[in-house]
């Protein structure tokens, strides 16, 4: 698969990557050689870059995986891997570096990130996490740092910071999970500030092209979306070999424009790291099969589902997903 360069970052690697999320226990919850099979078959593919998060837990997977391969900077193949924090702190992000470095058992790491920043006063609430990976880029062991946002606000804020390496914003042709402050956004809002971003030399990572599988029944449309936009890489969570086919046959150009997978033992399953308890799907439900569980977050009786997904559009966090 050709390489794509990621802007000012001296950083090469394809132009799709393997979200490790989905393996983990938060959706899939593979045993360990049976995820860590999924991550060494998209590297056997071609697939080169590799996003993951100290929340997501999946370290282990990637470390199994990648247990045979030269990870050194003088290999061209290596793995390309990307990380990200959740945490406001200097000291729990130095940590969560740390961490990082020690369970997959490299001395460096091309790409670390703040998770999810939301809309301001967040960002500045995280200038300590912020302040880490300024330093530990300086220091070398770090080459690109960045942050991952669903907010279109925040992705305009970053075209404005210097130290910005990689955005990795949320971005789908429905606008699915797109928020501006605390309020819904749309897909064209976010296009806006994405090329605000690039006008400004940021490297983009595009997420949820699929809108968390909600949109894979429109598979050419989704991805040349985003493709279109200008971004560098598109990030996609895979939990089968089968998917990973199809992502590497797309980005080679073998994939014909009326492509479509086949979709209909997908079922809609609610994050229950990511929900937040609104009740909003609940509402949207006209099958009455979204409950509010003891722990105050959502969930899918699935012998009322009738897999619309009306539910998706309306839930804010993007919780709402598909396999």
């Amino acid at each position: 698969m050709k390489k794509v360069s990621f802007a000012n970052t001296g950083i090469e690697s394809t132009p799709v990557g393997l979200g490790v999320l989905t393996i983990g226990n938060t959706q899939l919850d593979l045993p360990l050689e049976e995820g860590a099979e999924i991550v060494k078959y998209a590297y056997d593919k071609g697939i080169r870059l590799f996003d993951t998060a100290q929340y997501y837990q999946t370290y282990p997977y990637m470390r199994e995986a990648f247990k045979d391969i030269d990870m050194s900077e003088d290999n061209p193949e290596r793995p390309i891997i990307a990380s990200k924090c959740l945490e406001s702190s200097y000291e729990d992000m130095e940590f969560a570096i740390r961490e990082c470095l020690d369970a997959l058992n490299i001395d460096k790491i091309d790409i670390f990130k703040l998770h999810e920043v939301r809309q301001d006063p967040d960002w500045d609430n995280r200038a300590g996490a912020w302040k880490c990976l300024c330093d530990y880029k300086e220091k070398g062991i770090v080459k690109a740092i960045g942050v991952s946002t669903h907010h279109v606000d925040v992705v305009e804020k970053m075209s404005g910071i210097p130290e910005c390496d990689i955005v990795f914003p949320l971005i789908n042709y429905a606008g699915l999970g797109i928020r501006r402050g605390s309020e819904p956004a749309t897909a064209d809002e976010m296009a806006k500030a994405i090329q605000m971003c690039i006008d400004a030399g940021k490297c983009i990572f595009g997420m949820k092209a699929f809108g968390g599988g909600n949109l894979t029944d429109t598979y050419m449309k989704s991805l040349n979306y985003v493709r279109d936009l200008g971004v560098h890489t598109i990030m996609i969570g895979c939990g089968k070999k089968s998917e990973i086919d199809d992502l590497v046959a797309y980005a080679e150009g073998k994939l014909p424009e009326d492509y479509q997978p086949d979709v209909k033992f997908k079922k809609i399953h609610i994050d229950q790291g990511d929900c937040e308890g609104c009740g909003t799907c609940v509402e949207r439900c006209t099958s009455r099969a979204i409950y509010m569980t003891a722990h105050g977050t959502a969930d899918v009786d699935h012998d009322k589902c009738l897999t619309c997904g009306y539910c998706a559009p309306v839930c804010p966090v993007r919780a709402i997903i598909m396999w």
